[in-house]
């Protein structure tokens, strides 16, 4: 296997990996009975859970910079930037169309949302990879999670005063998204995915950039390895100070969240790139890459699914409810229940992309 093969196959591995996961905390057996664990963080603070989406837009800067740095050999920045923007525009309809399924009620329709947020951070990254050195990357990072710091922490909020981070409805990602967000927003007048904490949501994807160049270096995997330790580090240090004046809070993507949910991410990779390329246990993982090789239709198919497997719509019952309640009736943990019909939900999702993988069928948006 070629090196380059082997970043491919880690960075698919944490792709596949983190749709997995995904997909097992967006759909438990039970939306009351989850293992903490396995739920968001309601405010402030952070659980395993609130990794998973950073990390994967953590992926999308890498790819940015594996994928269109290899497009550039052929094609023009011009023809590439109208293929990025027909992409992201087409992700972010997918998005909107997943919001409106299975009722179409336009009256409802949301405009934020996870598909919605990886088409900006998409967008974004790609425009500064094309039009922008490494050094302006990393000023133009540095100077969005600053000045997101000042804004959030220190500027009073119009109609408020002071922010106060500990209440969801006193700050300016709320006043901003009360404002300015058309549509239905996830909390009624604020948004996780609204519009302000984008921007340090595309840093994320930055940090997945940075990380890509490190990747493409010609040096020595176990010196990639080093390397992307000590980034990790800074990360984590970085994060941890910030914390103290900006609390971690992935709702908002406060600017600790997102550099210590970069410190982690950077280390997940490390930890796939160690059994891909060192322990060349890759093959043992290719149950991730059935994922990873087709994320965009795994995640949409898990959501479009939802109304065979979670609506009383087609059976006339909840089978979701159905299955978790008979099972409690066993004696059975209820928690561990909805963690099982999580499980088999992620393993019906899984059966066509294994498929599609077999049949070197790779579904493009």
């Amino acid at each position: 296997m070629s090196l380059s093969n082997q970043r491919i196959t880690a960075v698919d591995t944490l792709r596949g990996l983190t749709i997995l996961f995904m997909i097992i905390v967006n759909n438990p057996g039970s939306g009351t009975h989850i293992y903490a664990p396995l739920s968001h963080a309601e405010w402030n603070g952070i659980t395993p859970t609130d990794y998973i989406f950073p990390t994967f837009l953590f992926i999308v800067g890498i790819s940015i910079v594996l994928s269109l740095g290899k497009r550039l050999e052929s094609k023009s920045k011009a023809e590439l930037t109208k293929h990025v923007f027909i992409r992201a525009v087409k992700i972010y309809l997918v998005g909107t169309f997943l919001w409106l399924w299975y009722d179409f009620d336009f009256s409802e329709i949301r405009w934020a949302g996870v598909l919605q947020r990886i088409a900006w951070v998409y967008l974004a990254c790609s425009i500064l990879y094309l039009y922008t050195s490494k050094k302006q990357q990393w000023l133009i990072g540095i100077s969005i999670l600053t000045a997101y710091l000042l804004l959030m922490c220190f500027i009073p909020v119009p109609g408020i005063g002071a922010p106060d981070l500990l209440i969801p409805e006193k700050n300016w990602a709320h006043f901003i998204d009360r404002m300015y967000l058309p549509g239905v927003m996830w909390q009624g007048t604020w948004d996780p995915e609204g519009i302000l904490s984008t921007f340090p949501a595309i840093v994320t994807g930055m940090i997945g950039m940075w990380v890509g160049y490190e990747l493409k270096t010609s040096v020595s995997l176990d010196k990639r390895m080093i390397r992307l330790t000590m980034i990790a580090a800074v990360l984590f240090i970085l994060g941890d100070f910030t914390q103290y004046i900006f609390p971690l809070n992935k709702n908002l993507w406060s600017t600790s969240f997102t550099l210590l949910v970069g410190g982690i991410s950077t280390l997940i990779l490390i930890v796939c790139m160690y059994l891909c390329d060192v322990m060349e246990q890759h093959k043992r993982l290719r149950f991730a890459n059935y994922f990873g090789a087709n994320a965009i239709f795994a995640y949409v198919l898990s959501s479009l699914l939802r109304v065979v497997f979670y609506e009383d719509v087609i059976w006339g019952i909840m089978p979701n409810t159905s299955f978790v309640s008979s099972l409690g009736s066993l004696g059975i943990s209820l928690q561990f229940a909805s963690l099982l019909y999580a499980l088999f939900y992620t393993f019906i999702i899984w059966i066509p992309t294994y498929y599609l993988f077999k049949k070197n069928f790779f579904i493009k948006i």
